[in-house]
């Protein structure tokens, strides 16, 4: 049976593969696997990010729930991981995203939490795919028994805003930060969070259009906020990705700090304050070996899961661990959060900041970043192209031969993207230039395959 949710829930292009009648059988089946299951009316809250298909894809997903008597708590344009953290403090049974995060405005998404704020199970997703791609007959309401829609916006993301500012206890006055919004989710939520802190923020990207999300600005384009951030002589630039669950950092020199880099600074604010499980991190396979080191200099134990911070929260959950993350900037605290929240991420780290009394770039030194080249190679449209590349004996007998070549100094990463037609190539190594060659040579066979 083909598959509609993916590593991040459902992707597509919309109007094209990720349709308005899409959404709405989404919102009936996601409705009605929920009322048989609790054997009443539920109520289900939708937020949005920027992108000029969300609207859309919003009015669908309403009217596919109501169709079927569910309500709806309409949230508005907001962060994903406010949505999270909304459906369990309204008692609502399911949270709905609409977004495609870093990805170019004409892709968006569809993503299910339950009414705990994590991810919608698995099984259930598959039940949810079933009905819809069987077609099975939904019950369909009439009369008092169709679902309502209310808008509520304004209050909740005020109730949002407060629970992110009840997360630090520390003196940030006198910080100076430059803010990237990437004309996402964000630009909703930042202004109001950071005004109220006692630190001076200027914004950039917070004029949204519907087309410009993440267009040469947000986590995935980092250039401007980094020139900015220098030039406007910022203590830290902030930058978020489309629909804010991430979070990625400038210090004062205009360097990039990484989700890597942000995991050991947050580890080690943690751990003074007694809070971090059995004192070990939870991370991915992509993190840089410069992290691997920093734990085994700290005395800290590093938990590597697969890509994609579905993993990393799976494997925190599974042995209560507090903090963990990717290096592509999702970082998930558990005592505050049931997801990666790119806000939560910036006010932690400028809580770690403030207390350091160090520049940023200071701060940070604790953890090298070792050379890291990735390449991404873009696959034709045909199913099974993914697994065709990855089942070629030929590229992993090439992979075995450049391991050799890197003599225990480096590594080596190829896999698929979750939610996007492409293979990843990362190589660490000594040098820039061992690296980059390594991933060209590696890349250039991926294309051949």
């Amino acid at each position: 049976m083909a598959k509609l949710f993916g590593t991040d829930g459902i992707r597509g292009v919309a109007g094209k593969n990720l349709t308005a009648e899409l959404a709405y059988q989404v919102g009936q089946a996601v409705c009605a696997v929920l009322q048989e299951n609790l054997e009443r009316k539920v109520r289900i809250t939708i937020g949005k990010d920027t992108r000029i298909s969300s609207d859309m894809l919003e009015s669908a997903l309403c009217a596919g729930i109501c169709s079927v008597g569910g309500d709806v708590v309409l949230l508005g344009t907001i962060p994903t991981p406010a949505v999270a953290f909304l459906t369990v403090q309204q008692g609502c049974d399911a949270g709905i995203v609409i977004s495609a995060s870093h990805n170019p405005y004409e892709h968006n998404g569809i993503k299910v939490f339950n009414s705990k704020g994590y991810k919608l199970p698995d099984e259930m997703e598959l039940e949810v795919e079933r009905r819809i791609l069987e077609d099975v007959a939904m019950p369909v309401k009439i009369g008092g028994e169709i679902g309502r829609c209310v808008h509520s916006e304004r209050e909740t993301h005020s109730d949002y805003v407060a629970h992110l500012i009840s997360t630090i206890d520390c003196d940030l006055s006198g910080l100076r930060v430059m803010v990237d919004c990437a004309n996402g989710a964000a630009a909703a939520t930042a202004p109001q969070l950071f005004r109220q802190l006692p630190i001076m923020a200027d914004f950039i990207s917070i004029d949204p259009d519907g087309v410009n999300i993440n267009a040469d600005c947000g986590s995935t384009h980092m250039e401007t906020l980094a020139s900015m951030t220098v030039a406007g002589k910022y203590d830290l630039g902030i930058a978020f990705d489309g629909d804010a669950d991430r979070c990625l950092l400038v210090d004062e020199q205009g360097n990039m700090i990484d989700g890597d880099k942000v995991l050991a600074v947050c580890a080690a604010k943690l751990r003074r304050e007694g809070k971090l499980t059995n004192d070990t991190i939870v991370a991915t396979v992509m993190s840089n070996l410069g992290l691997h080191e920093y734990c085994r200099n700290e005395n800290l134990a590093l938990i590597c899961t697969a890509v994609g911070d579905r993993n990393v929260l799976e494997k925190m959950l599974e042995d209560d661990y507090a903090l963990g993350g990717e290096q592509s900037g999702h970082t998930i605290f558990r005592e505050y959060a049931t997801t990666g929240d790119g806000q939560l991420t910036a006010l932690q780290f400028l809580c770690a900041l403030a207390q350091s009394g160090m520049k940023a770039s200071e701060l940070v030194s604790c953890c090298k970043q070792y050379p890291q080249v990735l390449i991404n190679v873009t696959l034709g449209d045909e199913d099974g192209a993914k697994e065709r590349v990855l089942s070629s004996d030929a590229l992993w007998d090439a992979v075995k031969e450049k391991e050799a070549e890197l003599a225990g100094e480096g590594r080596i990463l190829i896999r698929a993207s979750g939610t996007e037609p492409l293979i990843r190539v990362m190589v660490e190594a000594k040098t820039d230039e061992i690296a980059h060659k390594t991933a060209t040579d590696l890349a250039d066979m991926v294309k051949t395959l």
